[in-house]
């Protein structure tokens, strides 16, 4: 890199649950990882729209990746899908302690070989229309962080929005590049308060998105919330580090406060011995925090119909439909949320999309799992679709990706017959190790030590069916396991 390139690391941070758009979001396969506009995932175009930043004076870096241990394989095969998964290193949290402490921990791995980099970080879960302008706005804000300031992405409103937090800003410091002054960050505001914010002129939604040198926020996060500067260091001095991924130390982790950055850092920097500065954004940017807002952004048809999947609609106008596996119709409705899934379907007022999280909350306190995975859920080596079950049976449909194996295992309540649907799997069973093809089958006893593999470059699905007295997902004993969860 010439030397009068700024240097940048793109840091994404991709945790958060996404309540608010169950049932597609869910626990297991949280917001960030759907494709909810155009063909990639919202994590997939954060990712590329952070590494396209650079230029002829400045220098992006491979991606920083902050997830969560559960999620890694999902970030990981998603990086690799646009070719960057080889370059990117995912920092991952034992545990969810918000994003201080996660920014934290990329700011550490970020002066690890004695650099401090400018930190251009944003959620995994955000949509910009306009690419240019995005790319315009990070760039100078790139800059204006470069020469120390803190720097914030601030989106030029277009209605009284309540669901969002703003930035109030002052004047451009007469060195400035073409930041503003914040003068003070502002809660959620009330309809009438929204409203005066944007006939003020100088107020601006709080994107999420913040640009500063790596050194810059260590001293922040030390000098605002000692603690988490404390235990996130501990973290970080104990983490075990291969090619891809970081682990900190758990018990050093979870310990530090959960705080988000806005909180901890942010919000007490006006006023402060840290400068601090928003460079407008008006680029077609959306949260998508609820449906109303993904059927605003979706195409729509002459009704303004936002369509999904295999829909009819008949006198329906300003409705958002969004069918997975069977057919959805509407008659005579008017703006609503219609979202069908393999086990669950959402209907309700588009205005009132904000309240699926207390859906959410009722299912979780009734413990219920309809909240924390789909049907069809995914696993380091493919995924499993549960597609019917009864008292002593379970029948589930089973991709193994190629190159990929289960964990050498046993059961202690059921047994299993497999049945090759396409591709050839090996399979290990007790002291036998056989290879199958399609339409050819076998059994496995219960408590029989046990392991599917596919050695070939074709994807291998099957068909198990499960009997026993329980079939629960926890009665498993894990022996070797290429994944990290032997012994789980």
């Amino acid at each position: 890199m010439p030397s009068d390139q700024l240097s940048f690391v793109p840091v994404v941070l991709c945790g958060g649950s996404g309540t608010r758009l169950w049932p597609l979001s869910r626990n297991g396969f949280p917001k960030q990882f759907l494709v909810l506009h155009g063909n990639q995932s919202l994590f997939q175009m954060a990712v590329q729209r952070l590494t396209g930043l650079s230029s002829a004076d400045m220098h992006g870096t491979a991606p920083m990746v902050i997830t969560n241990e559960a999620h890694r394989f999902l970030a990981a095969d998603q990086l690799r899908e646009i070719n960057c998964y080889d370059q990117a290193k995912l920092l991952l949290e034992p545990e969810a302690r918000n994003t201080a402490p996660a920014i934290t921990l990329a700011a550490l791995a970020a002066q690890q070989n004695g650099e401090d980099p400018v930190l251009v970080v944003s959620p995994a879960d955000q949509v910009v229309t306009d690419r240019q302008a995005f790319t315009t706005a990070l760039r100078t804000a790139i800059q204006c962080a470069a020469r120390g300031a803190v720097t914030t992405l601030g989106v030029t409103p277009t209605h009284p929005e309540t669901g969002f937090g703003y930035i109030e800003s002052g004047s451009t410091n007469l060195d400035s590049l073409g930041g503003l002054v914040v003068r003070a960050f502002k809660e959620k505001p009330d309809a009438q308060t929204a409203a005066q914010y944007l006939a003020a002129g100088n107020y601006h939604w709080n994107s999420g998105m913040f640009v500063l040198r790596a050194s810059v926020w260590l001293a922040a996060v030390k000098t605002f919330e000692p603690a988490i500067h404390e235990r996130v260091h501990m973290a970080w001095a104990q983490a075990r580090i291969d090619d891809h991924f970081v682990r900190p130390d758990p018990a050093q982790f979870v310990q530090a406060p959960s705080i988000s950055a806005d909180y901890a850092v942010l919000e007490n920097c006006p006023g402060s011995d840290f400068a601090i500065e928003v460079v407008p954004l008006n680029a077609g940017w959306s949260d998508l925090g609820a449906w109303d807002a993904v059927w605003q952004l979706a195409d729509k048809d002459g009704h303004g119909n936002a369509t999904l999947g295999d829909t009819i609609t008949v006198d329906t106008r300003d409705t958002l439909i969004h069918a997975n596996h069977r057919l959805v119709g509407t008659v005579g409705v008017q703006d609503l949320v219609v979202v069908e899934t393999a086990d669950a379907v959402l209907i309700g007022k588009r205005s009132e999309s904000q309240r699926v999280k207390d859906i959410v909350n009722t299912i979780a306190s009734r413990e219920r799992e309809e909240h924390l995975l789909h049907r069809k859920v995914h696993r380091p080596w493919g995924w499993y679709d549960s597609i019917d079950e009864g008292e002593h049976f379970k029948v589930k449909r089973i991709m193994v990706k190629p190159g990929a194996s289960l964990s050498l295992q046993k059961h202690h309540h059921r047994a299993e017959h497999w049945i090759v649907v396409s591709g050839h799997g090996e399979v290990t069973c007790d002291d036998k190790v056989i290879t199958l093809g399609p339409n050819q089958s076998t059994y496995i006893p219960q408590g029989s030590i046990h392991r599917l593999a596919n050695r070939t470059d074709e994807p291998l699905e099957l068909i198990e069916v499960q009997s026993g007295s329980y079939l629960g997902e926890d009665d498993i004993v894990r022996f070797e396991d290429h994944y990290g969860r032997a012994g789980a």
